[in-house]
């Protein structure tokens, strides 16, 4: 494959985008990798053959691999967390991870006043509590929506007044005790010193050069509007960001699964089964998030997913080392609904909402074991398994059949 490509996790997140990234990476020329959606929320974990493993919030997962990172506009960029990443990246061999890194100017910031709302309401939930992560990127995001000309954007932090003047506006209108502006003003400066920010003509530039990985986060059911509300992101996780930023320009829709079935916190997980799959070192019970859940491969929320996203060209199956065998080819009150894209955004969510709150009470169906879950998927979700992986690390990975392209 020399066309570009976009990597899109279509179950709750958890699936191996980011080991898929590092493949592609690795096994052939890659200009860059762009950050599409979300933020520091992101968790996706590569772990190299020599051992070297790190967990991809910001950057992108083909940085170990020496490819640069574009932070585009749909991006929810966090400077402080990212440089507790970059540390990271520096001690495992990276010698200047910010030399590989692009930030376009319109990308909102995070900051501590937005993680402190978010973390505060989501505490305030109790018991009905989202799995928020607690980065403040959905407190970002609604924000910008309630305040536009007050959210603060990347390009803010090469102009400190502007900057000062909209990270006082936000303290005050999230009733956020610290910490005080000015220090968070010198850390952005810093920050902008570090990094090249840039416009769209950068990224049309790079497009025109070779091949770009555009690297999602977080699930298609979990998306804004196609997840089952209120146990969503405020972002848009399917390809609709990629294709955008594309402008028209062609690339290869991956898809992402694993042979079972997780979910990170609370909402639906029909085939729950907490015995269910092999230890998981790098997914763990999350202080914001809650549990990391596991269940049986579910068809009916996954082709759903497929549908919600538009339709892929291939899948990647990862964990096909995984000793799993069942499949859920039904509900027994019937599967969900597709989302109308023509409906108002309000009936949307209250729709997702009502059927999630149907999800939380279904019970699952199952077929026959399965023995060869490359032609299990692909026959129950219509599209060919392309990439497979049985383990964590880019040589573990092997191609199943001819990639588009």
């Amino acid at each position: 494959m020399t066309g570009h490509v976009i990597v899109v996790d279509l179950g709750h997140g958890d699936c191996g985008k980011g080991t898929v990234v590092d493949w592609w990476c690795a096994e052939r020329r890659v200009e860059a990798v762009v950050r599409f959606n979300g933020g520091a929320q992101a968790g996706h974990n590569v772990v190299l053959p020599d051992g070297r493993h790190h967990t991809f919030a910001q950057f992108g997962s083909g940085t170990l691999r020496g490819v640069p990172t574009h932070l585009s506009r749909f991006a929810v960029v966090d400077p402080v967390a990212l440089s507790a990443e970059a540390a990271h990246l520096v001690s495992i061999g990276v010698p200047d991870p910010y030399g590989l890194l692009t930030v376009d100017r319109d990308a909102l910031l995070a900051t501590p006043y937005h993680v402190e709302a978010g973390r505060r309401r989501e505490l305030a939930r109790g018991a009905d509590r989202h799995g928020s992560c607690g980065m403040g990127v959905g407190e970002t995001m609604a924000f910008a929506l309630d305040h536009p000309d007050l959210a603060p954007v990347v390009g803010d932090c090469e102009r400190p007044r502007v900057l000062a003047a909209k990270l006082a506006a936000v303290r005050e209108a999230l009733g956020c005790a610290g910490p005080p502006v000015a220090e968070c003003v010198a850390v952005y400066r810093a920050f902008a010193g570090r990094v090249a920010l840039t416009g769209d003509a950068h990224l049309a530039g790079v497009l025109r050069r070779g091949t770009v990985v555009f690297e999602g986060a977080q699930g298609v059911l979990l998306d804004e509007r196609h997840g089952f509300h209120p146990y969503t992101t405020w972002s848009t996780t399917t390809f609709r960001n990629a294709l955008t930023l594309l402008g028209g320009a062609g690339a290869v829709r991956v898809g992402v699964l694993r042979t079972y079935t997780t979910r990170h916190g609370p909402g639906p997980l029909v085939t729950e089964d907490p015995a269910l799959g092999p230890p998981e070192p790098h997914n763990r019970f999350g202080p914001w998030q809650g549990a990391f859940r596991t269940g049986h491969f579910d068809a009916v929320a996954h082709r759903y997913a497929l549908q919600a996203a538009g339709g892929c060209d291939v899948l990647a199956l990862t964990h096909l080392d995984a000793p799993v065998t069942r499949m859920c080819v039904g509900y027994a009150g019937g599967p969900p609904p597709v989302l109308d894209d023509g409906i108002g955004v309000a009936d949307g969510l209250a729709r997702q909402a009502a059927v999630g709150a149907r999800l939380l009470r279904e019970r699952p169906v199952y077929g026959d074991a399965v023995d060869d879950w490359p032609a299990a998927v692909s026959g129950a979700l219509g599209v060919p398994v392309g990439i497979g992986s049985w383990g964590p690390t880019s040589d573990d990975k092997r191609v199943l059949a001819t990639l588009p392209g």
